[in-house]
């Protein structure tokens, strides 16, 4: 097939574009088309007649799939999770699923340390005091309204280290805190010094931190529920930034409002975009923000770059990243 014949439809490009950076590189590729967003009810007549078909939360099922057969042969994610597209049913049509692998690495690992910071040194508190008018009247030369705590010496508890996990550590141990991890197979610790690999209930037990990068499987879902918090340390800092349902919503908002565990900082939820009544939303001590750790401008352009470089190799019959071999 000539590259300029190819058909290519982006459902849902605003979230990765909103327009700080360039789609010219797509359409010099083949006839481009991209859109905003895309309702349900709108995915088949969009791309209808498709060569390649590019989502990002966009959900594709086999019966869908069908229906863009024959011309539909290809589907390139914009994201690194998949579990929007029936990769079974694409593999079985014919249809190459490819996804962007370890893009946001140092984005995601930034913003847990963003939610630690904020947690640990209370800094939005402290600054709304002083918007207030508190430090103009405080009779000190300082103040402080809730108790600080200094990272270094404290354990901080990985769950899943892959790419992101082993940045957290090798964050983590430049504040001289120390590492333990959790995966279910064993990884390689590289240059890091600290990291010591124990079981999920260990880890759980004896870390102040607890973070997680791990990917949503049967196994991983609703691995944070209320068995799992209740072996955490009541001043323990839980923080989410994989997938909302690793975590039991509900079991996690009962203790950070009965004072089980310090608090959260989440990127993630459940549901996006979030219920009104996800019980998260009046939790006690608890920070969330709308799935954001990606959004970074030099992120998004990574994960373009990677986009493109995924479509071009296709085209020339060597397709990478590959998750429905």
């Amino acid at each position: 097939m000539e590259v300029t014949l190819m058909k290519i439809v982006n459902l849902d490009g605003v979230t990765t574009n909103p327009g700080d950076l360039s789609w010219e590189p797509f359409e010099k590729l083949g006839d481009f088309t991209v859109y905003d967003r895309t309702e349900p009810n709108q995915i088949v007549k969009r791309a209808k007649g498709a060569n390649a078909l590019i989502i990002n939360k966009t959900i594709i099922t086999r019966e869908i799939l069908e229906k863009l057969k024959p011309e539909l042969e290809y589907v390139g994610l914009q994201s690194t999770g998949y579990n929007v597209i029936d990769c079974k049913a694409a593999k079985e049509l014919g249809i190459t699923v490819c996804n962007i692998p370890s893009y946001s690495t140092n984005a995601v690992a930034q913003l847990v340390f963003a939610f630690i910071l904020q947690i640990t040194n209370k800094v939005s508190l402290h600054s709304k005091a002083v918007f207030d008018g508190e430090w103009c009247s405080c009779p000190d030369f300082c103040f402080w309204k809730a108790p600080l705590t200094e990272l270094a010496g404290k354990k901080i508890g990985i769950i899943g280290f892959g790419a992101i996990g082993r940045k957290v550590a090798e964050i983590a141990e430049t504040f001289s805190m120390s590492v333990l991890a959790y995966a279910p197979r064993p990884k390689d610790k590289g240059k890091l010094k600290t990291v010591e690999f124990v079981s999920l209930n260990e880890l759980l037990s004896n870390s102040d931190i607890i973070t997680c990068h791990c990917p949503l499987t049967p196994e991983t879902e609703n691995l944070i529920n209320e068995d799992t918090i209740s072996k955490m340390k009541k001043s323990a800092i839980f923080i989410n930034t994989s997938r909302g349902p690793v975590v039991n919503e509900k079991a996690l908002a009962n203790a950070l409002n009965n004072d089980m565990i310090q608090a959260a900082g989440l990127d993630v939820l459940s549901v996006e975009p979030a219920n009104e009544d996800n019980p998260l939303l009046k939790a006690k001590n608890c920070y969330i923000t709308p799935h954001i750790a990606w959004a970074a401008k030099e992120t998004r352009a990574r994960l373009l770059g990677i986009l493109e470089d995924n479509l071009k190799a296709y085209i020339d019959g060597h397709p990478q990243n590959v998750v429905n071999k």
